[in-house]
């Protein structure tokens, strides 16, 4: 249940919701183009998750919606399979997600080391920020490629992106009575419109117009063939999606100084693509960027998550035409704030302060981040971390030693984390041996 609110609360909640739709527009149509499905596929599915997350998960505040680590690895299916065959998958995903939650396997986060922590934001960051720069990109219908926006465009989008990111950084210090994100944009939109300045808008990347979305069962065989198609991708869905909101999760947690509950988010995650899977979506999972742009303009509550989707659904049935007017260069600007508050710039300054090992796990995490997925990049940390951690323990040993003369029996005890690299370890010159030596 939603708690009762003051009006400052409120404003401050619908206000961030406002400026998290708006930055969910352009991120859902990219992404639907990644996994090559309609616009509208994406902003349905960011619409659904993101409204049922904010009801029913674990991190009140934390926004979820089409990501560009799901549609990865849709584009594939999409190609070989088509459009249905996503639906069904991610129908499965969400069932997947939900055995999780019951199962209480969010749990398992916890294992995740700090340095992997710090190298996913910093991946996710870089991720980000490299995505914003097909802004700036246009095709060249000639060379049949894409080519750097030139000149007079390229100046003038600068310009707006500068100015957007200036007040979003100097508005707070004058009032926080509306978000700095909004209020950038605002801006943004206005000069642009009164002083018609020829730069990219939202509806140059796609029309969002559309209805409400409807049921529908995906149109594939229901036999085992169809299983085996989709199992996989699903499976793997699932992974990637509840690693993403759980590690979104515990950022969340640590700006905010609060706990959420990870088998609830888990639960809800699933729920959400189920549902999403019925109603013509492509699934979702948290989201980094619009989480932080949230967290940043003051929103603590459910309300905010529950006013981004509705405003969403709202622009597609009815304010379409003015939602695509909106400078790309405002929700760029907004996008490059956030990987500058995404970012961890202190790992930077302990580089040389910490083991070469947690340097090099944040270096490997977010460099896997963006070559590969963050799945990959996680599970990659982790190994080498507990690896590393293993052969440090290895080396944690001590030994007791006695003789008894009368006997000419020498007896080592060994103390500390003892298995087979500790094996390895003593016999190159380690405290002691695993035996109990006579001596000749």
């Amino acid at each position: 249940m939603l708690k009762k609110l003051n009006f400052t609360e409120n404003k401050t909640e619908i206000l961030s919701g406002l400026t998290v739709a708006l930055a969910l527009v352009p991120e859902a149509v990219a992404f639907a183009f990644v996994a090559q499905v309609d616009p509208l596929v994406g902003l349905y599915a960011a619409f659904i998750v993101c409204f049922i997350t904010s009801i029913f998960g674990g991190r009140p505040g934390m926004i979820s919606g089409a990501t560009g680590a799901l549609a990865v690895v849709m584009t594939s299916l999409v190609v070989q399979h088509g459009v249905q065959y996503l639906f069904a998958t991610v129908i499965l995903m969400g069932i997947i997600q939900l055995f999780a939650g019951a199962f209480r396997l969010g749990k398992f986060i916890r294992i995740i080391p700090h340095p992997v922590m710090l190298g996913f934001v910093n991946g996710l960051a870089i991720v980000i920020f490299l995505a914003q720069l097909q802004q700036f990109q246009q095709p060249d219908t000639t060379a049949g490629t894409v080519i750097w926006t030139q000149d007079n465009e390229l100046y003038i989008m600068l310009g707006l992106v500068a100015a957007c990111m200036a007040v979003i950084h100097f508005l707070p210090k004058l009032t926080k009575a509306i978000p700095a994100p909004l209020a950038g944009i605002g801006i943004v939109f206005s000069v642009v419109y009164f002083f018609g300045l020829d730069t990219k808008s939202v509806g140059d990347m796609a029309r969002i117009s559309g209805g409400f979305p409807e049921f529908s069962i995906p149109n594939i065989p229901l036999s085992f063939e169809s299983l085996k198609i989709i199992f996989p991708y699903a499976l793997t869905l699932a992974g990637v999606g509840l690693v993403e909101s759980l590690l979104t999760l515990s950022l969340v947690d640590e700006i905010t100084e609060t706990h959420g509950q990870n088998s609830r988010e888990c639960l809800a995650q699933g729920a959400a693509n189920v549902v999403t899977g019925f109603f013509g979506g492509m699934g979702g999972c948290a989201m980094i960027g619009q989480s932080m742009i949230n967290i940043t303009s003051g929103a603590r509550k459910r309300l905010s998550g529950i006013s981004a989707s509705l405003f969403l659904i709202f622009f597609i049935i009815v304010a379409a035409p003015l939602i695509e007017m909106i400078p790309i260069a405002a929700l760029v600007g907004v996008m490059f704030m956030v990987v500058i508050g995404t970012f961890a710039w202190s790992s930077l300054r302990i580089m040389h302060k910490i083991p070469r090992s947690d340097m090099f796990v944040i270096i490997l995490v977010s460099g896997t981040t963006v070559i590969y997925d963050l799945a990959i990049a996680v599970a990659v940390g982790v190994i080498f971390s507990a690896l590393t951690y293993a052969w440090e323990s290895a080396k944690h040993m001590s030994a007791d030693i006695t003789y008894e003369e009368e006997k000419d029996l020498k007896t080592y005890k060994l103390w500390g984390p003892l298995f087979f690299g500790s094996t390895a370890l003593t016999y190159w010159g380690a405290k002691g041996f695993l035996l109990v030596l006579t001596r000749k």
